[in-house]
C-alpha cells in the first residue's frame, strides 16, 4: 500500500485492529500455503464492510479473490445486511480489484463509516439481495 498512497490515506488494518470483535477474517489456502485472505467488518446491523482483501502473488488471477469475496458476501447475506461497502485505492495497481468488485455488482459511492473524501480512495457499495 505504501507504494501507492501516503500513510494517512492507507486504511489497511494493523495487527491490533485485526482483533476488533466486529471483524471476521477468512483465509484461502492452496497446497498448504496461504493463497489469500479477506475480512468482513460489521458497521451496523444492516451494513458490512469488505476489508483486507489480498491474494498472494503466486495465486493472482486464479480465482482466489473471487472465492473469498463470494464467501464474504454469502456471510453478509446470512447476517441480514442490506448493504456491503468497501474502500480501495485509486492507483492503477488497484484496477484489477476494482474490476472484480464491479463484476460482483459494486458501484461507486461516497465515503461511509469513518472514511473521509480522499483522492487516494475509491468507495464502492452494493445492496445485498
Amino acid at each position: 500500500m505504501f507504494l501507492y498512497s501516503p500513510a494517512e490515506s492507507i486504511h489497511a488494518l494493523d495487527v491490533s485492529r485485526l482483533r476488533d470483535p466486529a471483524l471476521t477474517i477468512w483465509r484461502a489456502s492452496a497446497y498448504g500455503e496461504l493463497a489469500g485472505c479477506g475480512a468482513l467488518k460489521e458497521l451496523g446491523t444492516d451494513h458490512g464492510e469488505v476489508k483486507s482483501m489480498r491474494t498472494a502473488k503466486p495465486y493472482l488471477r486464479q480465482g482466489v479473490a473471487e472465492q473469498i469475496l463470494s464467501t464474504l458476501l454469502a456471510e453478509a447475506r446470512s447476517r441480514g445486511y442490506k448493504r456491503v461497502s468497501l474502500e480501495t485505492g485509486t492507483n492503477e495497481a488497484f484496477v484489477p480489484a476494482i474490476a472484480l468488485y464491479k463484476k460482483f455488482g459494486f458501484e461507486p459511492c461516497g465515503p461511509f463509516g469513518d472514511y473521509q473524501d480522499d483522492p487516494y480512495s475509491t468507495f464502492l457499495t452494493m445492496p445485498i439481495v
